[in-house]
């Protein structure tokens, strides 16, 4: 791990490597950073060992579990926040060179054998040699890093101000559990034309979009070590079993058997 101040981080010029890849290690103790919208010319991989990662773009919000990864597209406008003790690995890629990427941005998994290898790229000289040892292990990460499953870890945020009324809504009260008529009657529209709004702006149903905000909410609170209890009760659910068989559905296991997982993947130590 390269350990490089925060302050530092702006005046790291990426983009001046002749390389495909261009790797940092970045070590802040007792601390996160916040970093406003601002935009690269090469895409950007972002994998948090330690620590937590939120990303926000125009059209919505990304987050960033342990032994997960995220990758924001080149030119793409975005801010970035980390918080707790980070140990952060970020990949610098030039999709000139390498065409084969999402041209979305998108968190995907990281397995044990693309962590190692992207912490071993971020160990090599910015001008390793492409030809060599070097240059096969970084298109070894990159094979790995292209068939990575994506999660979803993603919120749409509508751009609409009576959808915008809504997520106001569901952050400031989040157990609030009106139903898209309820909230129809609220906006003064129709329940049909609400409906349709909704999928335009998010691409999902409204129950689908509220039931995405809970999980990236309960995935927050669970790497903050509250219980499946209290989790539930702050989103209104009526059981804490309602809200595990809820979880399950959307992610494929149980809210703690999840994090437990992905840490043992990610091998972190709490």
């Amino acid at each position: 791990m390269v350990n490089i101040p925060e302050a530092d981080l702006e005046n790291h010029d990426p983009h001046k490597i002749p390389r495909a890849i261009a790797a940092v290690g970045v070590d802040l103790i007792s601390r996160g950073f916040e970093q406003p919208m601002h935009a690269h010319r090469k895409g950007q991989i972002m994998l948090a060992i330690k620590g937590q990662i939120t990303c926000h773009i125009d059209s919505g919000f990304w987050m960033v579990p342990p032994s997960c990864a995220l990758w924001i597209p080149g030119e793409m406008h975005h801010s970035v926040h980390c918080s707790g003790n980070i140990e952060l690995y970020i990949l610098f890629v030039d999709e000139e060179v390498i065409t084969n990427l999402p041209q979305n941005c998108c968190t995907f998994s990281v397995s044990p054998l693309l962590e190692e290898l992207i912490a071993e790229v971020s160990r090599l000289p910015p001008l390793y040699d492409t030809a060599g040892a070097d240059g096969r292990l970084v298109q070894t990460m990159i094979d790995q890093i292209v068939k990575a499953p994506v999660e979803c870890l993603h919120l749409p945020t509508p751009s609409d101000p009576r959808l915008k009324q809504i997520a106001a809504g569901l952050m400031k009260n989040r157990a609030d559990r009106r139903t898209i008529g309820q909230w129809a009657r609220t906006l003064a529209m129709s329940e049909r034309g609400l409906c349709r709004l909704v999928v335009a702006q998010t691409g999902m149903s409204f129950g689908r979009w509220r039931q995405q905000f809970h999980i990236m909410f309960a995935i927050e609170r669970l790497i903050e070590g509250c219980p499946v209890q209290v989790i539930a009760h702050e989103l209104g659910y009526e059981s804490s079993s309602a809200f595990i068989t809820m979880f399950k559905k959307a992610l494929g296991q149980p809210p703690r058997q999840y994090l437990s997982s992905r840490r043992a993947s990610a091998k972190i130590d709490r």
